[in-house]
């Protein structure tokens, strides 16, 4: 990301701050987990950390067709995207499998539990994958909050606003003690949730939880996107 053109025009209009940089070490593997309010999320994130993050990414944006799907293909690899399916099943034992090899090489992983941007800035509640990947491969969770980018580009639109962005990096997050219970899913529901308590306090976010997937239900049915409109979630 940083070798792009891109790069410099983003430093000088979006001035990102940093704050905990100390919290990523110079090598080996790490998750990090961050809320996802705006498109631009992975673009800034990539921007101020100095060693490259590859980013789980729904395969889609590697399929399609044409020269529109090319340039969006080859734009989401420039910037270390990696596709995955997230149909669930075996497609998500691939997505571990996945994970596995990019931490086995000893690089950072960046991952955004909530599984989709959230269409209101409020933080949503996090998928048990990350859990399962951070046991599984015995590593380290960086938690991440991405500051002003929801209010610069929220979800649908097309062009950011000029804001300053910044990124919150928290103390990495050891959960050894739980190695060896990655099929627990009470444990992987646990880590997830002490995971997503640590963004929150990093990014100041209202939390709410539901799935962001359902809050985009219920606002499309002029709903509020809380609790109250729905039944118990896994």
């Amino acid at each position: 990301m940083k070798n792009l053109i891109i790069g410099p025009w983003l430093r000088v209009l979006f001035r990102p701050w940093i704050e905990g940089s100390e919290n990523i070490a110079k090598d080996g593997p790490a998750i990090l987990v961050s809320n996802h309010v705006s498109f631009s999320d992975s673009f800034f994130l990539a921007l101020v950390v100095p060693r490259h993050i590859p980013f789980l990414a729904k395969s889609e944006y590697f399929t399609g067709r044409g020269i529109k799907g090319w340039l969006i293909k080859s734009f989401f690899a420039g910037v270390g995207q990696v596709p995955i399916d997230r149909s669930g099943g075996r497609a998500s034992e691939a997505a571990l499998r996945t994970a596995q090899r990019i931490l086995g090489k000893g690089e950072l992983l960046g991952i955004y539990p909530e599984g989709t941007r959230s269409p209101n800035g409020t933080l949503f509640r996090g998928r048990t994958g990350v859990a399962r990947m951070a046991l599984e491969s015995k590593v380290v969770i960086i938690p991440v909050a991405m500051i002003n980018t929801f209010e610069i580009q929220p979800p649908g639109a097309i062009k950011p606003s000029l804001g300053r962005v910044g990124i919150r990096l928290g103390v990495p997050m050891d959960f050894a003690k739980y190695y060896g219970q990655e099929d627990d899913r009470f444990i992987l529901r646990s880590v997830t949730d002490e995971v997503m308590y640590a963004v929150q306090t990093l990014s100041g976010q209202q939390y709410v939880d539901i799935y962001a997937t359902k809050a985009k239900e219920l606002i499309s049915r002029g709903l509020p996107a809380d609790i109250s409109h729905v039944g118990s979630e896994d």
